[in-house]
């Protein structure tokens, strides 16, 4: 008779536990769900840059490999497709043979506030 009361007290307590474990559960899946998505955006984040760091090097490259006309290359905020909403900037100061050239690339990915630029100033002699 005393063992039918202690089973009656604890009725539901397993019910109760098994909840416990789904919550936690389902918390768990969140959180790494989180963590995909923030993987996500930094490796789409790196690509842009990337792909900003490739441009500078190229503009870069055919000013230096055309120094007779460096001027020719001057551009001010040209779009860039390979890049959400890109542009980019090339301006030279000074004269032959020492001249400095800074290129700027800026794009905004889609659902961000706030645009990002990477500029680069190099001295091209001779």
């Amino acid at each position: 008779m005393n063992s039918q009361r202690i089973a009656k007290k604890q009725g539901g307590v397993v019910l109760l536990e098994g909840l416990i474990a789904i919550t936690i559960f389902a918390f768990g899946i969140l959180a790494i769900v989180g963590i995909q998505a923030s993987t996500t955006r930094a490796a789409g984040d790196a690509k842009y840059r990337v792909d900003a760091s490739f441009l500078v090097s190229q503009k870069i490259g055919e000013i230096w490999a055309d120094r007779d006309n460096p001027q020719a290359h001057v551009k001010t905020d040209e779009p860039f497709t390979a890049l959400p909403n890109g542009k980019y900037s090339v301006a030279i100061s000074g004269t032959k043979p020492d001249l400095t050239v800074t290129v700027t690339v800026s794009w905004q990915a889609p659902g961000e506030s706030r645009a990002h630029t990477h500029m680069s100033t190099t001295r091209i002699n001779g």
